[in-house]
C-alpha cells in the first residue's frame, strides 16, 4: 500500500479482533468502521464463524454487504440472508480425514458445521449456546447426506497446535486445517479454501489489488490474509504464531486495537 493511499477494503476477523472479551461491537470501532465505509471503502467481516452467527454483529457494526464465513467455505449476504457461494469438502476426503484423526488422536470427537446447523457425535463435547438451537446429535457424522462445509475435530487432552502436529501427515492434500482459538479444536476445510482464497475472489470481481487491503486478526486461521493484505496487522492479543509471522502490530481487542488503525488510515 503505497503512502497516501487509502485502503479499499477492509477485511476483519471476529472473535478476538473486531469483537471485545465481552464478545461485543464498542461505540469507538462502531464509529472507526463507519468512517472507513465513509470514505469508500469496503467492510467485509473474514471470520470461522458461521453465517448464523454474524448477522447481529454487523446490524451491531453497521456493516452490510457479504460476509467470508466458515474460514473460507462460505460467502454470505447480510441483507438477504443468503449463501452467495459455498464450498464443500468432499465426503470420501472427509471420511480419510477422519480415519486419520482417530488413528492420531484416539477418543477424538467429530462434528460437521453444515452451514445452517452442527451435526455432533457424541465424543464431540463442545456446545455453544448460540449454537444449540442448530445443533443435531449423531451416532456418526457422515450418516446422512449434509453438506460438509467444515469437519470440526475436538480433543479432550491435546492442544489444537499439538493436534495440527500430529495429523499433518496423515491428511496432507486432502483438506485445509486450521484452528481459530477453540480449547483442543481443529477446524478442517476442503483442500485450498481459507480466508485468503475466498477474499482473493471477491477483491478480483471488485478490482481490488491486495495491495489496497488492509487486514486484522488474532489466530492461525487469520494468517492468510493477513500474508494476502498490503497491510496485516496482529492484535496484541494475538496467538503466538501469529505474532511471529506478522510485522504490523496494534492494540488488543479490549484496547480498539482494530479501531486505533482505522481512525489513523481514515480519520
Amino acid at each position: 500500500m503505497s503512502a497516501g493511499t487509502l485502503p479499499r477494503l477492509v477485511a476483519t476477523d471476529l472473535d478476538g479482533t473486531l469483537l471485545n472479551s465481552s464478545r461485543a461491537i464498542t461505540p469507538r470501532t462502531r464509529e472507526a468502521l463507519q468512517a472507513a465505509r465513509a470514505a469508500g471503502a469496503e467492510i467485509v467481516f473474514v471470520t470461522a464463524r458461521p453465517p448464523r452467527g454474524i448477522r447481529a454483529i454487523a446490524d451491531q457494526a453497521g456493516v452490510t454487504g457479504v460476509a467470508i464465513c466458515s474460514n473460507g467455505a462460505i460467502v454470505y449476504d447480510l441483507a438477504t440472508d443468503e449463501v452467495v457461494t459455498s464450498h464443500l469438502l468432499d465426503r470420501t476426503a472427509a471420511n480419510k480425514v477422519a480415519q486419520a484423526l482417530a488413528a492420531a488422536l484416539p477418543g477424538v470427537g467429530l462434528a460437521v458445521e453444515t452451514g445452517r446447523g452442527v451435526l455432533a457425535e457424541a465424543a464431540y463435547t463442545r456446545r455453544i449456546v448460540e449454537d444449540l438451537a442448530y445443533l443435531r446429535e449423531v451416532s456418526s457424522v457422515f450418516d446422512g447426506d449434509d453438506p460438509i462445509i467444515k469437519l470440526l475435530a475436538q480433543s479432550q487432552t491435546s492442544t489444537a497446535d499439538e493436534m495440527i502436529a500430529a495429523v499433518m501427515a496423515g491428511i496432507e492434500g486432502l483438506a485445509e486445517v486450521t484452528h481459530s482459538g477453540g480449547t483442543g479444536l481443529l477446524e478442517i476445510s476442503a483442500p485450498g479454501v481459507t480466508k485468503a482464497s475466498t477474499l482473493d475472489v471477491l477483491c478480483r470481481e471488485w478490482g481490488i489489488a491486495p495491495g489496497e487491503v488492509v487486514a486484522f486478526g488474532d489466530m492461525p486461521n487469520d494468517l492468510a490474509v493477513l500474508a494476502y493484505a498490503g497491510a496485516g496487522y496482529a492484535m496484541a492479543n494475538a496467538h503466538h504464531l501469529v505474532l511471529a509471522a506478522v510485522e504490523r502490530r496494534t492494540l488488543s481487542n479490549d484496547e480498539d486495537g482494530v479501531a486505533a488503525v482505522l481512525e489513523v488510515l481514515y480519520g
